[in-house]
């Protein structure tokens, strides 16, 4: 596979990389790594050169300043040049740290190349064999073709759709028939960097730059998704390639943020906004349905407290469509305490929104209460957030006259089913609304919400692990308390718990540092912490 970048250009024939150096007398060189029997070298001009182990000395080191000849297209070096003036030695530096970058993004390509035979591109990925059978395995991926992105993948957050997806196997609806023989890489919460674009998107993308993905294509009418259909693209992955359809529909989505982990929640996040966008309200004497929470309005966010809960209350209160009630309901005190730490009602009543937080089980008449709070009305907006039946019937009774109930949570039972009042839709123009996933739109306004510092959903981070706890984190994640996952890819670390690094700490110093540094940011994961792992932790 042929990269774009000219320190890339492994040769074919273990000389120069791009141009025939025969007869034109010594060069310099400066030794940038060995790879086997082949010294990696690049030239003055940032070409990358390499040299047989056998064409060279037997003490050669890296950052060795080298004279070289190339005869009969083979480059040998011929002595080290420790005369080298202190100017060049520090532009040959810059060059080292410009190429060093680009290898460690290009990462597992191998220098096959130089040895005559096409260069390799290995990952390592999370595949989906069939129901409760995920591996971690490496293998090849293909050279990509002229529309298509090679890219690296640095951190994906997990999802209860993808155990849903290692639930079912091939019964997903997203999930092809077969992946016993044609495994899938799960995780569609991803982000990265570009490391190759294909000729055909080369004026809109580069390598290098960090990207974030709308996985829900919906590509002529298709289900496939990546995390659930495709061989070589999804978030538990360390290299991925990135299909022509997801360029097409414009669901490559480009990201700026320091942080890659808010890239990664820019897919769940854009699901509570789609779900905002989604809900409906009508006027009495017309057909017209106004799309979008009631502005002014009152609304409930039922159990609400785990993450996608926390980050429903973040964008109620920050978003530019707010209601001027939000009652948050949960049966779990210490989750409710997290919320309300995390997301105050004094900060809430800063942006003209009056934050609620009930826990229902302590009520005797969980609905005699919640409306009390609207004065009887009801509540213009009720959200669902567990696939519980008592929790739907609740969200029912509490609408008020033109109420919209989203069933934002999706339940694994495919018979679920709940009571619903048609009494009050025929008299009262009650309506309900369900939601899986939010569009391009919603996931470019996520985006913005989070580079721009109005939303911040860390909080919906609970844990941080590598690559190799992906399989057991996915299938077991209902029994796994707290909210986000969050997985780096290309690290190797076992899935800790952040309310946990404190105590590991006492015998770990990496996460010592790591309660430190979430300590300085209310407990929250954050950039530093990122970057901490991302220098630290064990590469897997």
């Amino acid at each position: 596979m042929k990269n774009d970048a000219k320190t890339d250009d492994i040769p074919q024939n273990g000389g120069a990389a791009s141009e025939n150096r025969a007869d034109a007398g010594t060069f310099t060189l400066t030794v940038d790594r060995r790879e086997g029997d082949i010294f990696v070298c690049v030239d003055d001009d940032g070409k990358t050169v390499c040299v047989r182990s056998e064409n060279a000395p037997e003490d050669l080191r890296e950052s060795d300043v080298v004279r070289a000849v190339q005869n009969g297209g083979e480059t040998r070096i011929l002595s080290r040049d420790d005369a080298q003036t202190d100017e060049r030695r520090r532009r040959v530096s810059a060059l080292f740290t410009k190429l060093k970058n680009k290898n460690k993004a290009i990462g597992s390509r191998s220098l096959s190349a130089a040895k005559g035979t096409e260069a390799i591109m290995k990952t390592k990925a999370v595949r989906l064999y069939g129901k409760n059978d995920l591996r971690l395995e490496e293998f090849e991926l293909p050279a990509i073709k002229d529309d298509e992105i090679l890219a690296r993948v640095i951190s994906d957050s997990v999802c209860m759709s993808s155990h849903k997806a290692a639930m079912q196997g091939s019964e997903h609806k997203r999930v092809p028939d077969d992946i016993a023989q044609n495994p899938v890489i799960i995780g569609h919460e991803f982000c990265g960097e570009l490391v190759e674009v294909g000729a055909k998107w080369q004026d809109k993308f580069k390598a290098g730059e960090k990207f974030s993905i709308q996985p829900a294509l919906n590509y002529n009418g298709s289900l496939a998704s990546p995390g659930y259909s495709y061989k070589y693209i999804g978030g538990d992955a360390t290299y991925v390639i990135i299909p022509h359809e997801v360029m097409e529909l414009g669901c490559l989505l480009p990201y700026s943020g320091d942080a890659y982990f808010y890239g990664s929640l820019a897919e769940p996040v854009s699901c509570i906004v789609g779900g905002y966008h989604a809900n409906y309200h009508t006027t009495a004497g017309s057909y017209v349905h106004s799309m979008g929470i009631a502005e002014g309005g009152s609304m409930a966010l039922l159990a609400a407290a785990g993450p996608m809960g926390l980050g429903a209350i973040d964008y109620a209160v920050h978003c530019n469509r707010r209601p001027s009630l939000v009652v948050v309901t949960d049966i779990d005190e210490a989750r409710l305490a997290r919320a309300a730490q995390i997301i105050t009602p004094e900060s809430a009543a800063e942006c003209g929104v009056k934050l609620i937080y009930v826990n229902t089980a302590k009520c005797d008449d969980a609905v005699a209460h919640l409306l009390s709070l609207t004065d009887g009305k009801g509540f213009n907006d009720v959200f669902v957030y567990a696939p519980v039946k008592p929790v739907v019937e609740m969200g029912d009774r509490l609408l008020g006259r033109d109420g919209c109930l989203n069933f934002f949570a999706g339940p694994t039972n495919t018979a679920f089913s709940a009571e619903f009042n048609f009494y009050n839709v025929h008299y009262s123009s009650t309506h309900v609304v369900g939601t899986s996933g939010g569009n391009t739109a919603d996931m470019l306004e996520s985006l913005d919400y989070m580079q721009s510092g109005r939303m911040n959903p860390a909080a919906m981070i609970t844990h941080i692990g590598g690559l190799n706890t992906v399989a057991d984190t996915v299938i077991n994640l209902p029994s796994i308390p707290g909210g986000k996952k969050l997985i780096y890819t290309h690290k190797d670390m076992p899935l800790a718990a952040l309310s946990d690094f404190a105590k590991l700490g006492e015998n770990d110093k990496f996460y010592a540092d790591l309660a430190e540094i979430i300590s300085r940011s209310n407990g929250l994961w954050c950039a530093e912490a990122e970057k901490y792992v991302l220098a630290n932790a064990k590469d897997i």
